[in-house]
């Protein structure tokens, strides 16, 4: 017996010819570190350079949700470890097993006295102990597999019962399927890393200087307010980001628990039912079929072909054949790679090496978006012009403070040179020192690339109720940029909810499927025999005498079928046993079994696409029970059965059969596993039509898809006319006139082609009939080249490569394997195609509202800066001192991104086309919009601020007094334009900013809060904010200058703006130099080589 076979079918090299090589977008390692196209295969280099080229305040909080580089490599360090262990266990099994024989009784001995719990005839250690060293002599001395069954008082066929106070039990007895997990950070923990900010800290530092300066100076009754209030400001600052990192941080975490919540067949009583993965007990028995993961450990007890991949265990991917005597041990966290079978649960949770392996590493250790990436280079570009903004200032202050131009508002100068105290002279320099640090914490938007976290964090809370599991964050922004969905028929298009509509039995269409007076009785036996056997699937008889079908759609419509013909499910398949079986195969498209009677007969039944089985019968039965032979007048009518079936929009599958003389069965047990089942001179016993409808709105999301620039694009395994009738129904072919190749195309056609036919013909293609996975991986790869950003949707374990090499690979939940969701980015909860399109709302909804959040940002940081600058030029004295400025921060980094990031997406998103990958993130609009605000702020703000005495009549008042009141004044306009402005930043490129604001409770409690805490600062925080009170008349003067910044967007919106992005032009003139110098240094080494 070959115990080992090739490697995995879904786990194929990158350079695998067969698989067509991978597309990677090597053309971002040049330019700059912050442009990383896609982060799903990054390099470790990639992702370190940017991390070094980031200017960062609070490395703990901006990288908190990035890939841990060190984290990782430490996880994989330990799994080797783990994996490691497990097989220097094995190979001692192994040697010792090779020196003794698989018989010795010496080598595992039951113990005399065991500690059982409970009623069990084996006690957990034992179970474990045997499980993890794959102990073949314990489980014989046990009575095999059957023999341990009955110790743990189950029955191999019907499982447990599912009496819940027998499943507590064997909880208590064997433990639960969990593992322990590792706490998610407290709160403090969050308030900690907050409290990390490089400017923060500063502050502190000045905010004590400050304190203990003024109390020395001016006693503690007065002289605490100046660094009271900036420590007060900050740690408002600090609660705040804790409080918002925090709630984040819960909403991943669940997020997780739903990742990890696998959902498993089990038998229960002698019912299949679903259950979820930490629910499953030792005793139950678990169905197995290609594709499923391992829930826990366990024994085989039955399996055809039964092929694990131990990869995730052994870190080899080799496949590795299992069955119930000699290569019983099933390990927890391994997929089934080929066949199927059902398994005796033994051990489960932390008694398994998975759980060990679950339990030592993080669940989630971080992953980095493409958008998060960009949104570091912006920071850090803003950062360094605000950090030399901050230096000027600095720098122009202590020069004028320090010599004698610098004046209070009554005009005495504050520092003199010899006469002036070195106490006021070190506070004066200290309050010259904290403007310019906390202009530093408003021009580096720290806030920026959390705003991606913030935005996907509530993204995927949403898009969990639009039934959509997002595993990837990277993939959910990346949704918005996909210009073409490569969607799977069955379930996803259509209901998947199948049924026989009509059948050609006997050489001629009946006139009703379930009527079987019509069939003769050898044709119905045969028909049962084949379909009860040949099958995943099982019928179940409950107490009350309802049938409980089970199996994938296709199976149960032809087992609901069988039933209808008179078929008793249990009688039917103890009539004969199987003795080899060839699963279904995606790449044949057909599966067969091969039954030995009770008369020694041996039989061989095939079912699959029909015209596939029907190219290898040559015979069929007659209406007189009579075989007979396969003509060509009779060979084009069953082709045209099928045919038009297929127009029909209905699923054609064949049922045929043959006999086997005993020559031919092979008679020893290790050639029977590797025997190949005849595949020719078939007896055609039926053709069945399967009706799956389309699901109802599927056509209005097709046309979505097309209105918004994205084209949908059919990839099925059925018949190319049944794939044309459904796709003319969705929508996705236009007309008839459409359904001409390449539009249309077969798989195989599409295989055979040359890479650079395949290049050609990619984009036209609508709809791919009778393709197999791999025809699927070439497609995906063929439009990625032509710079697509494909999303793919697949359920079997045969569309993992396909689902891992798209851009954005999209499993389905119900029907899709665990392989299959593993290699996925998103998992459609549904299996519905309107699932997919929500997705892809919820992806441009994350662009744009970054793109919202980033220009209402930007309008802060220019207008704040520029006024404090020309202010401190010009006076000496900047209008915006350091305490408004950390509350301007506020509303800018956490209030901002709160109210922003979470507006749910509009059906106006839809009718733009996708957003390019390489599309700069501030575009031509966004510059208009923010340049006309903060023209419009500062032009205001610096009148008031040089003008404001005389324009406000101030005259009359003290100078220290009106100074205030201007001041005051400028502070509590500038927030209200922001609060005004917040407004705009949510309809960027439309008029009516208010449409739909109402809905958006959080955005409107936001702007709530922002008032009435301006209002509080206003009129009872004027000490630690160095404000004073405003009249009613100044308050609505504060209000129409903010209120001006509507009409203002609104005839701003109306200024055209140009295509072609003002980036361009510097990059233009940047690739000119770029090529000659590129054309310089070929010119030398074309001289070099001569």
């Amino acid at each position: 017996m070959k115990d080992e076979l090739q490697g995995s079918p879904y786990r194929r090299h990158r350079n695998d010819l067969e698989a067509g090589s991978s597309y990677e977008d090597d053309d971002d390692d040049a330019g700059s570190p912050f442009y990383i196209v896609r982060t799903k295969r990054a390099s470790i280099d990639k992702l370190r350079r940017w991390r070094q080229a980031a200017l960062v305040l609070n490395a703990s909080r901006r990288f908190r949700y990035t890939l841990d580089l060190k984290k990782e490599e430490e996880r994989k360090e330990l799994i080797a470890k783990i994996r490691m262990h497990a097989q220097v266990i094995r190979a001692a099994v192994l040697f010792q097993a090779a020196g003794t024989g698989l018989n010795v009784s010496g080598s595992a001995k039951l113990p005399s006295s065991p500690t059982r719990v409970g009623e069990f005839g084996i006690n957990s250690e034992e179970l474990v102990a045997m499980s993890r060293e794959h102990d073949l002599s314990f489980l014989q001395q046990s009575g095999g597999v059957k023999g341990v069954a009955g110790k743990l008082k189950c029955n191999v066929e019907k499982g447990v019962t599912a009496d819940e106070a027998d499943l507590i039990d064997r909880k208590k007895a064997f433990g639960s399927n969990t593992y322990p997990r590792k706490k998610g950070r407290s709160f403090w923990m969050f308030v900690w890393e907050a409290c990390r900010d490089t400017t923060l800290i500063i502050l502190m530092i000045a905010a004590a200087a400050s304190l203990a300066l003024g109390i020395k100076t001016e006693g503690i009754k007065e002289g605490w307010y100046d660094g009271g209030s900036i420590a007060l400001a900050v740690l408002i600052v600090i609660i705040f980001t804790a409080v918002s990192d925090y709630k984040q941080s819960l909403q991943f975490q669940n997020l997780n628990e739903e990742k990890q919540n696998i959902q498993m067949e089990v038998v229960r009583g002698g019912r299949r039912i679903k259950v979820s993965i930490f629910d499953i007990v030792v005793g139950d028995v678990v169905p197995l079929k290609i594709g499923d993961q391992v829930p826990a450990d366990g024994l085989v007890i039955s399996g055809h072909s039964l092929s694990i991949d131990e990869s995730s265990m052994t870190g080899e991917s080799k496949i590795v054949h299992k069955d119930p005597t000699r290569a019983p041990f099933l390990m927890s966290g391994c997929k089934v790679a080929d066949g199927y079978g059902s398994m005796l649960v033994t051990s489960v949770g932390i008694n398994t090496e998975w759980g060990l392996l679950m339990a030592s590493i993080s669940e989630d250790n971080g992953e980095e978006t493409p958008l998060q990436v960009r949104l570091n280079g912006v920071a850090t570009f803003i950062g360094m012009v605000g950090l030399a903004v901050a230096a000027a200032v600095l720098i122009i202050l202590v020069v004028r403070f320090f010599t004698g131009n610098t004046k209070d508002p009554d005009g005495t100068v504050q520092f003199i040179a010899g006469k002036t105290k070195v106490g006021d002279a070190v506070d004066g320099f200290i309050k010259i020192f904290t403007v310019a640090v906390t202009i530093v914490v408003v021009a580096v938007p720290e806030g920026l690339p959390l705003a991606v976290t913030l935005t996907l964090a509530y993204s995927m809370k949403k898009m969990m109720a639009d039934k959509a599991l997002v595993r990837r964050l990277s993939a959910c922004e990346t949704m918005g940029s996909a210009t073409t969905i490569c969607s799977d028929k069955t379930g996803t298009l259509t209901l998947n909810q199948m049924t026989v509509v009509e059948n050609y039995v006997c050489g001629k269409k009946t006139d009703s499927p379930d009527n079987k007076s019509l069939l003769p009785p050898r044709m119905i036996s045969l028909l049962i025999e084949g379909i009860a056997q040949n099958t995943t699937g099982s019928v179940f008889l409950t107490e009350g005498g309802a049938m409980e079908i089970s199996g994938s759609p296709t199976e149960k419509a032809i087992l609901q079928w069988a039933v209808n013909l008179g078929m008793d499910f249990a009688a039917s398949r103890s009539n004969s046993a199987i003795i080899h079986a060839f699963p279904f195969n995606s790449e044949k498209k057909r599966g067969g079994v091969a039954l030995k009677l009770s008369n020694s007969e041996i039989r061989v039944h095939w079912k699959g696409a029909a015209e596939i089985v029907l190219a290898s019968c040559t015979h069929y039965i007659e209406a007189d029970d009579n075989v007979a032979e396969i003509d060509e007048e009779k060979l084009s009518l069953f082709r045209e059965a099928i045919e038009d079936m297929a127009k029909e929009s209905l699923r054609c599958v064949a049922i045929a059969y043959r006999t086997c003389g005993m020559d031919e069965v092979p008679t020893t047990e290790e050639e029977l596993e590797n025997w190949q089942l005849p595949e020719g001179n078939l007896i055609l016993l039926a053709i069945v039509g399967i009706k799956d409808p389309c699901r109802p709105g599927v056509r209005d999301a097709v046309q979505l898809c097309v209105n918004a620039g994205v084209k949908v694009r059919m990839v099925t395994g059925d018949n190319l006319q049944t794939a044309r009738a459904i796709a003319l129904e969705c929508g996705i072919l236009g007309s008839n006139e459409d359904a001409t190749e390449p539009n249309l195309i077969e798989g195989k056609t599409f295989r055979n082609m040359t890479e650079s036919q395949r290049l050609e013909v990619a984009d036209r293609i609508s709809v791919m009939g009778r393709s197999s996975p791999n025809d699927k991986l070439l497609l995906v790869q063929a439009l990625r080249r032509k710079e697509h950003v494909v999303a793919v949707t697949g359920d079997g374990t045969n569309d993992a490569p396909a689902l891992h090499e798209a851009d954005i690979g999209l499993a389905m939940g119900i029907q899709g394997t665990e392989v299959a969701k593993e290699s996925s980015d998103i998992i459609i909860l549904d299996d519905n195609f309107a699932s997919v399109v929500k997705v892809v709302r919820w992806g441009r909804s994350v662009y744009a509202n970054i793109q919202k959040f980033i220009q209402f940002q930007l309008t802060v940081n220019v207008a704040a800066l520029v006024i404090n600058v020309a202010a401190a030029v010009s006076s000496g004295n900047v209008p915006l001192n350091a305490v408004q400025l950390l509350w301007v921060n506020l509303i800018m980094d956490t209030l901002g991104a709160l109210a922003l990031a979470t507006e749910p997406p509009t059906d106006h998103l839809m009718g733009r086309p996708p957003v390019g990958r390489r599309e700069p993130l501030i575009t031509n609009i966004m510059w208009r919009n923010l340049l006309i605000q903060a023209l419009y702020q500062v032009t205001v703000l610096l009148v008031l601020n040089f003008r404001g005495k005389s324009i406000l009549n101030l005259k009359n008042d003290t100078d220290d007094h009106a100074f205030k009141v201007k001041n005051t004044l400028i502070f509590n306009a500038f927030v209200f334009c922001q609060i005004f402005n917040e407004f705009n930043a949510r309809k960027p490129d439309e008029i009516n900013v208010w449409k739909g604001v109402t809905k958006n409770i959080l955005f409107m409690g936001i702007v709530g809060i922002e008032v009435v805490l301006q209002v509080m600062i206003i009129f009872f925080l004027g000490k630690f904010t160095s404000t004073v009170r405003l009249s009613w008349k100044l308050w609505l003067v504060s209000l129409a200058i903010g209120f001006i910044s509507w009409p203002l967007a609104m005839v701003g919106k109306l200024v055209p703006v140009p295509e072609r992005n003002f980036s361009e032009y510097f990059r233009k003139s940047g690739s000119k130099k770029k090529r000659l110098s590129d054309k310089e240094g070929v010119a030398s080494l074309e001289g070099y080589a001569e």
